[in-house]
């Protein structure tokens, strides 16, 4: 039996909660909510690891908590001397045991700058990238009621994130390349919302899954809280909508070309300026640069950051703010 971890990869907005939705339906396999906790369990206990100090850091995350997932649930899943990779998918083991299900997922997409890390944690998994015209997912980005408001690599607008979506896609293409076809499967949004069955038997096939036809009734059991920031998962897909087409103006689809246009045609996605001018060009590589160091020096904070008091003291207000 194919018992291996499933790993949904997607830039923000690119469909990704949609595809989670439908692959949680199905009688085997458990992909929770969002999880955001794997980079800082690893950057906390990768250098000297302790199991009692890791299971108390879970007694913090707000995410364990609201998954029903307990430190003796995860404790009673893990083999003698465990690793650090081990300990993290009994955390995910639990979850998918209160779920009934054999089998576990993860859909997390700021994990896609985290990849090497995914493959260390998860060995062997299986990956599906689904991939969308960044032109759309940067509207739908920019509609979001609930984006972190202190987070410097997060975009704050379009033209970042261009740079976001650039940066990710190419990175899980090349990813993607080096893990093999064994692990790795890409789909367009376009294509899940134009045919979700025929999508659906593709990923099944791939991974070794029967297809089930509750995964295309997903709208049926969704979860309300999902539904703040996508409302549209209360129905089924939506094919066609190809929204920047009459909602982005031309310098700005002009600027999301000059940044991301290569990696658009190497998606398949057609261009509407496929030779910016100079100024334009100018623009992206100013906002590429500045993205990036930005991005570089935000994740090194929080590398060294994760380490010291000051992350119990955030667990400790992020647990406040919710009323936990």
């Amino acid at each position: 039996m194919n018992d291996r971890p499933v790993v949904v990869l997607g830039v923000s907005r690119s469909g990704t909660t949609l595809l989670k939705e439908m692959l949680d339906s199905h009688s085997e396999l458990a992909i929770p909510t969002e999880s955001y906790f794997i980079p800082q369990l690893w950057n906390r206990h990768s250098r000297r690891f302790f199991v009692d100090a890791f299971l108390d850091d879970l007694t913090r995350l707000a995410r364990v908590r609201e998954w029903g997932v307990t430190p003796e649930d995860v404790r009673r899943r893990l083999p003698p001397a465990p690793t650090l990779a081990e300990a993290i998918q009994a955390i995910y083991r639990s979850y998918a045991d209160s779920q009934g299900k054999s089998r576990f997922g993860d859909k997390t997409p700021s994990y896609m700058q985290s990849l090497p890390l995914l493959d260390r944690v998860f060995p062997g998994a299986q990956y599906i990238h689904l991939v969308r015209d960044g032109r759309d997912a940067s509207l739908s980005f920019m509609e979001m009621r609930r984006r972190p408001s202190f987070n410097p690599a997060r975009p704050r607008g379009i033209a970042a994130f261009a740079s976001q979506w650039r940066l990710e896609v190419e990175g899980a293409a090349e990813f993607g390349r080096r893990v093999g076809s064994s692990r790795n499967i890409e789909l367009r949004y376009e294509d899940l919302a134009l045919e979700p069955e025929l999508e659906l038997l593709r990923v099944c096939d791939f991974l070794q899954l029967d297809f089930e036809a509750d995964m295309l009734e997903y709208h049926e059991e969704v979860d309300e809280t999902a539904l703040e920031d996508h409302p549209l998962l209360a129905k089924p897909p939506i094919p066609g909508a190809r929204r920047w087409k009459e909602e982005l103006d031309p310098k700005t689809t002009e600027l999301f070309e000059a940044i991301a246009g290569r990696a658009l045609s190497g998606l398949g996605y057609d261009r509407s300026y496929p030779r910016p001018s100079a100024r334009a060009r100018g623009r992206a590589a100013v906002t590429k640069v500045l993205f990036r160091t930005r991005l570089a020096w935000w994740k090194a904070g929080l590398a060294v950051g994760r380490r010291t008091p000051a992350w119990r003291l955030r667990q400790a207000y992020i647990r406040r703010m919710a009323g936990a």
